[in-house]
């Protein structure tokens, strides 16, 4: 079941929000999240009414903060007051969204856990679209906790609140079926992402943009990208395989060709293990920003997409 969340953001940071909601695509697909901001407000729609609402009945607050965030009377003395409100009482859950740098460490704002990372402003980033995939992972995390944490008691005060999302972390050893397993799922979700975001790309592009995804076997696909604005260089090709634990280039291996031969790469991922959890890691015949950082598949997807689409001379904003 869809977790409600309430966008709350200042009209000066509708780029942000546009490109927030791009990335919460899977989420959405999963059936994980129904992400609401005053975009779904219908003409002839009380305002005020329709926000109240919506704000009483979420489970998560996703504040996008910004100067102009911090600077609007509706945004924070509004909707993020009585957010605290909520969150007082277990009902709602806080997540500061840092679009850009501001002094929101001296507000209230910084009782709450922020997305990216360490509250590193998304403005801050090299690659915009890396930070966005960070405050979604930290997204999803936080759905996995809530949809396995009791109920809260709205009656408990500051305990309810203190206990939702609370996820136990035990120490345990991964054998060979888990690890394989855990490829498996991972390959799945690649193939998917490639599968979805070809459709979309073919959506957007207008016929200058073609992307064709094509399954080769139960453990490999192949893509490619044709951008016809550019003479030369307007290609990109990709070939990724489940190695099956059987090859020498990692449990996932990926090459830019199309078609591929099993027998060639241009690097591979691995399932790695620390004492809690499984995770994956990718190895590169090239430099990559997040080579040897510790990623789920979702991560690993979205790098092999912006490497293939580049090829063509794609990028994102």
């Amino acid at each position: 079941m869809a977790i409600d969340a309430f966008i709350s953001y200042a009209h000066a940071d509708d780029k942000a929000l546009d490109r927030l909601h791009k990335h919460l695509a899977m989420l959405r697909r999963d059936g994980g999240l129904h992400a609401w901001s005053d975009h779904e407000i219908l003409a002839g729609t009380k305002f005020g009414g329709a926000i109240s609402s919506s704000l009483e009945s979420s489970a998560l607050f996703l504040a996008l903060v910004s100067p102009d965030y911090m600077a609007s009377r509706y945004c924070y003395d509004e909707e993020f007051r009585r957010a605290l409100e909520l969150s007082e009482t277990g009902r709602i859950r806080i997540v500061p969204i840092i679009l850009e740098p501001c002094d929101w460490l001296s507000s209230p704002l910084r009782d709450f856990l922020a997305l990216p990372k360490d509250g590193k402003p998304i403005s801050d980033w090299t690659n915009e679209n890396n930070a966005f995939l960070d405050v979604v992972t930290g997204l999803r995390r936080l759905l996995e906790s809530l949809r396995v944490a009791p109920a809260p008691d709205i009656n408990s005060g500051s305990q309810a609140s203190a206990r939702i999302g609370r996820r136990p972390m035990i120490k345990q050893d991964f054998d060979t079926i888990q690890k394989s397993e855990f490829a498996d799922a991972a390959f799945d979700v690649i193939q998917n992402y490639f599968k979805e975001s070809c459709v979309e790309l073919n959506e957007v592009g207008d016929g200058t943009i073609r992307a064709k995804f094509e399954g080769m076997s139960a453990t490999a696909f192949t893509c490619t990208v044709v951008n016809r604005a550019r003479r030369s260089g307007g290609e990109g090709h990709i070939t990724v395989r489940n190695a099956k634990q059987r090859a020498h280039f990692g449990d996932i291996s990926y090459v830019y060709q199309r078609f591929a031969d099993d027998g060639t790469s241009n690097g591979g991922v691995r399932v790695e293990a620390d004492e809690y959890e499984l995770y994956l890691v990718m190895d590169s015949m090239s430099s990559m920003s997040n080579k040897g950082a510790k990623l789920n598949a979702h991560q690993v997807a979205n790098t092999l997409w912006l490497n293939f689409v580049k090829q063509a001379g794609i990028d994102y904003e």
